[in-house]
């Protein structure tokens, strides 16, 4: 009986990780559509490859709880059992967390770019088109965004 509960909460978490799914990291998001951006120029100055951190949904941590929970209710009777699944609830928490954030990680690059008025500006985004050193290059700004381009 208890085995059919694992099964179903790992089936009910699997569909609810299917929900997590990023955004496209070369797209735009819809209130994107139709504003303006201000174009500066310039040349890529130097690339470093950098690791973009993880956002979190909080699925992992949930996921972790419940199944380390479950497990953790297999540990003893009466009291046993309720402090096993509070720990492992806590313990799979954890560890779900952590599982989250390390299969979210992306690679990214930080773009050093001298515009064509002097100025050096930095840009860290993913690592979704390539940049060399000396490359003319394109730097798109809107509000709070800023992307480089060829």
């Amino acid at each position: 009986m208890r085995i059919g509960r694992l099964a179903a909460s790992l089936a009910c978490v699997a569909v609810v990780a299917g929900c997590a799914y990023p955004e496209m990291d070369s797209g735009y998001r819809h209130p994107q559509a139709r504003g303006e951006q201000s174009v500066r120029f310039g040349i890529v100055e130097s690339v470093r490859d950098v690791r973009l951190g993880a956002y979190d949904t909080g699925v992992g941590t949930a996921a972790g709880a419940v199944l380390g929970g479950i497990a953790g209710s297999h540990a003893g009777r009466g009291n046993g059992e309720v402090a096993g699944a509070i720990a492992g609830a806590v313990i799979g928490g954890i560890i779900g967390q952590n599982v989250e954030r390390s299969g979210n990680e992306r690679p990214g690059l930080e773009i050093t770019v001298q515009l064509d008025s002097g100025r050096y500006v930095a840009v860290v985004q993913p690592a979704d088109e390539a940049f060399r050193a000396g490359d003319r290059v394109r730097v798109l700004s809107a509000g709070r965004s800023t992307r480089v381009t060829h």
